[in-house]
């Protein structure tokens, strides 16, 4: 049976053996992936997956299920098990499924691993790294292709499939440091062709060279409220953060949300325009249906600082009277600012550039704290030194309103395509 076909009985069996509305969501995923670790290149293996959703509604009563097989006699007993999920959950009227949309298959990327293609390109990346950055040391490196077939089928009569395929690539590295080792760092992109070397995706060069310098690191010269360069590797998280708080599900249902009531308003910093593009050209993974069934669109998030959308599911819609999302977030695309890295670095008085931040959720107002890592101590415009691991703290909202500056360069991560941001009223200790 097709992923196609068992996704298409599996809503058939939900829709008649008794629920009022169904949404059934099939995933197959086959990877191939070589590893190399401890300096040793480990081929090839392959890896074959499958995820099928279950969500039945009754009596405004939902109730969901994820299996990791999918044949028909696991899908018969797993029927039974989600209506009897539904009809123990308390009922909630915002409970629905995405309405009818025209069926629509969607492709994107390869069918099959080069396999001969990805192995040259790996030998080739540890042999460049080893010449070009003599002290790194290389943790692990992971390269796969993926290829993932999804069929997404409600009972409205929504009917989408979706093909991808492409290449990921992920390295941890730290450097040599005299007798002893930096700090580990890692990165890395997502391309639908392995048509570039590998050490020109991403940041990678940038953060080899940075970590390749055999610099010692120090600590920061005490406490202090200084400025923050961001760089592309932390600001995708500190993005995610940020618009977790303020414009998803969450917080508009909650009601903590400082953005509840600022639609068209001036949220962030003029200088900020982000927008979430699953389906944009330069968004090599991206996504083409959202996690509630409907074909995913690019949306303004801030347009010079200004909110132009929430990203709500239906549900929070629903929930809130606000409007749904045209997409699930993520993808980000910032536009470029004016200026060269080299030139806002020079205005950086006293404060970090920032690599990396491990730290919790920050809280419903924004306040978060964590340690930089991978990062390094400015003062009057230059790079002075790296900075053993330091404790920062701030909040997030203002930080966003406090953007003096984006640069013109940006990376292209695959996923997402960001540039340095220079902001201010970061709590740096030691």
């Amino acid at each position: 049976m097709s992923t196609k076909e068992l996704n298409t009985y599996a809503l058939h069996a939900l829709t008649q053996s008794g629920a009022e509305k169904a949404e059934a969501i099939l995933t197959r995923t086959e990877k191939t992936e070589m590893n190399l670790e401890n300096g040793a290149l480990k081929l090839i293996r392959t890896t074959v997956d499958h995820h099928l959703r279950l969500t039945a509604l009754q009596n405004q009563r939902r109730g969901s299920l994820l299996l990791n097989k999918s044949d028909r006699s696991v899908v018969d007993a797993a029927v039974q098990e989600v209506l009897a999920i539904a009809a123990a959950a308390a009922p909630d009227p915002a409970h629905d499924i995405a309405e009818y949309q025209p069926a629509k298959t969607f492709n994107k990327g390869g069918t099959a691993p080069d396999l001969d293609l990805m192995y040259q390109r790996f030998k080739t990346f540890t042999s460049e790294v080893a010449a070009e950055f003599p002290r790194i040391v290389l943790l692990n490196a992971h390269l796969d292709f993926t290829r993932q077939t999804t069929c997404f089928q409600n009972s409205n009569g929504v009917d989408f499939t979706v093909n991808q395929g492409g290449y990921r690539f992920a390295v941890t590295f730290s450097a040599q440091e005299g007798p002893g080792s930096s700090s580990f760092n890692h990165t890395g992109f997502f391309t639908l062709d392995l048509d570039e070397e590998l050490l020109n995706g991403g940041s990678l060069r940038i953060l080899l060279d940075q970590a390749n310098r055999g610099q010692t690191p120090r600590k920061s010269p005490g406490k202090f409220t200084g400025e923050v360069l961001i760089t592309p590797d932390c600001l995708e998280d500190f993005l995610h953060f940020l618009l977790e708080i303020t414009i998803s599900d969450g917080p508009l249902i909650a009601g903590t949300s400082p953005f509840r009531h600022s639609l068209n308003q001036l949220v962030v910093s003029p200088r900020l325009t982000l927008a979430c593009c699953p389906v944009a050209p330069e968004i090599s993974s991206g996504y083409f249906i959202t996690s509630d069934g409907y074909e995913a669109q690019n949306a303004t998030i801030f347009a010079n600082g200004v909110l132009k959308s929430f990203l709500l599911s239906q549900y929070g819609a629903r929930r809130t009277g606000l409007p749904r999302g045209a997409n699930d977030g993520g993808a980000f695309v910032v536009t470029p600012g004016d200026h060269p890295l080299t030139v806002i670095m020079k205005k950086v008085k006293k404060g970090l550039l920032l690599n990396r931040f491990s730290g919790g959720a920050p809280s419903p107002n924004g306040d978060f704290s964590g340690v930089a890592k991978n990062s390094f101590y400015i003062e009057d415009g230059k790079i002075q030194y790296p900075l053993s691991e330091t404790m920062i703290a701030g909040n997030l909202i203002s930080l966003f309103q406090s953007i003096a500056a984006v640069s013109r360069e940006r990376i292209d991560f695959g996923s997402a395509l960001l540039p340095w941001i220079h902001a201010h009223g970061v709590t740096i200790s030691g």
